[in-house]
């Protein structure tokens, strides 16, 4: 995918997340098999990290990837300065501001869709299956077994978010759009990571089309980041929520569901990161295991 080139080089934040949702939407994939379900109207989205699965699915992606070799370290750690930049900086330096946004994903670039894909199912295996959390799975089983759609939406690659729903035998997902050429990234993104306002964007999109009533929808997540897209549905629900979301939950009558013991709780809420973060957790990782070599 090959952005106009006209496009403004600088976006502002509502037309970045415009752009993400609008991608990640088309990019969605419907189950065929469900195109008359029993409950065409409704629908639930999920949330990923520490929502479906314990943790952050971009930092078990970058940990298999770079034990495939997939980049070096320096490439890593050059990516997690730029996320740390970015967090302590926030839009004093715009151009800073906007490398940091594309190197969240820039990892991937020169490597081809379907090197991701492949080797994502392995990583999935590897990594990510055994941090699923039942009862989030459960949740979505019962919404599966109402006759109803479940789409996972996340800044994850769209490509790991399709995949995470295939594993679980959902309808699609929703995840942040990298762009490529001829089936290579570019390590740019369409629009900017599907995350907050975007999933909100993507999330209206892809009801419109499919011709969704929001009011009979429901929506699951852990972050206070993702009330825009909480606040769509009318069955909003927090689980495993972090501080401020479970506020806004209990103030607001919203179903609340906490599947981590009080460590797990605990350590989740030091290290919850979104895939805007997961390059910065990954160079940690990586900096002590070369240190450990070293040493």
């Amino acid at each position: 995918m090959v952005p106009p080139a006209d496009r403004p080089r600088r976006l502002n934040l509502q037309q970045r997340s415009r752009l993400a949702g609008e991608a990640a939407a088309a990019a969605a994939e419907v189950e065929t098999a469900l195109a008359h379900p029993v409950d065409p109207k409704a629908a639930a989205f999920f949330d990923v990290d520490n929502t479906v699965m314990q943790g952050a699915s971009i930092f078990h992606l970058a940990k298999g990837l770079y034990r495939r070799k997939f980049f070096t370290t320096r490439d890593l750690v050059g990516a997690a300065y730029k996320q740390a930049y970015f967090r302590i900086a926030g839009v004093e330096d715009p151009e800073h501001v906007a490398e940091a946004r594309n190197s969240a994903l820039a990892f991937i670039a020169g490597h081809t869709v379907q090197e991701l894909e492949e080797i994502g199912e392995e990583i999935f295996d590897e990594a990510m299956a055994h941090r699923i959390w039942p009862g989030t799975r459960a949740l979505a089983q019962m919404h599966l077994d109402q006759g109803q759609r479940v789409w996972l939406v996340t800044a994850a690659p769209i490509e790991i978010a399709s995949l995470i729903a295939r594993r679980l035998g959902l309808t699609g997902a929703l995840g942040t759009v990298a762009e490529h050429v001829d089936g290579v990234y570019t390590g740019r993104l369409v629009g900017d990571m599907l995350h907050g306002p975007a999933k909100a964007v993507a999330v209206t999109a892809l009801a419109e089309r499919e011709g969704l009533d929001l009011a009979l929808c429901s929506a699951y997540s852990d972050s206070a980041n993702d009330l825009p897209m909480l606040s769509l549905v009318g069955d909003p629900c927090a689980i495993n929520p972090d501080a401020r979301l479970r506020a806004h939950a209990r103030a607001q009558g919203w179903r609340i569901r906490d599947y981590r013991t009080g460590r797990k709780a605990a350590r989740a809420g030091l290290i919850a990161g979104s895939a805007a973060t997961g390059a910065a957790i990954a160079g940690a990782v990586v900096r002590r295991q070369v240190r450990r070599h070293v040493g």
